[in-house]
């Protein structure tokens, strides 16, 4: 596992518009369930069951891109508690004898 991310990294992660690999999966799966019942109703397979192959990967696909998602929030999640976590140690530790720098020693005259 490679470290804590930065927040913009946190915040690039659970945007649901930003370009990620996994839409590509999604839109080649949905590029796929088009094309392949052309392509049987092309080598002469009946309508009927062309149209059972379709309905089939396109629920495939339906079930695999939830499943995708849900994936995702969690990733996304579980990032967001390791930078709140990371940014929790990087506070500087004021114990008791903490000074504020100027005016704390005092000199008699």
């Amino acid at each position: 596992m490679s470290g804590p991310r930065t927040p913009s990294e946190v915040h690039r992660a659970t945007q649901p518009g930003c370009h990620d690999s996994s839409t590509d999966v999604v839109r080649w799966a949905a590029f796929s369930c088009a094309l392949v019942p052309v392509v049987l109703l092309w080598c002469g397979t009946s309508l009927a069951g062309t149209a059972g192959t379709a309905l089939g990967l396109a629920a495939v696909t339906g079930a695999c891109r939830l499943l995708l998602r849900q994936s995702e929030r969690g990733a996304a999640q579980l990032l967001a508690e390791e930078a709140e976590e990371h940014a929790a140690h990087m506070k500087p530790h004021r114990g008791p004898h903490y000074r504020n720098g100027t005016g704390t020693h005092r000199r008699e005259s």
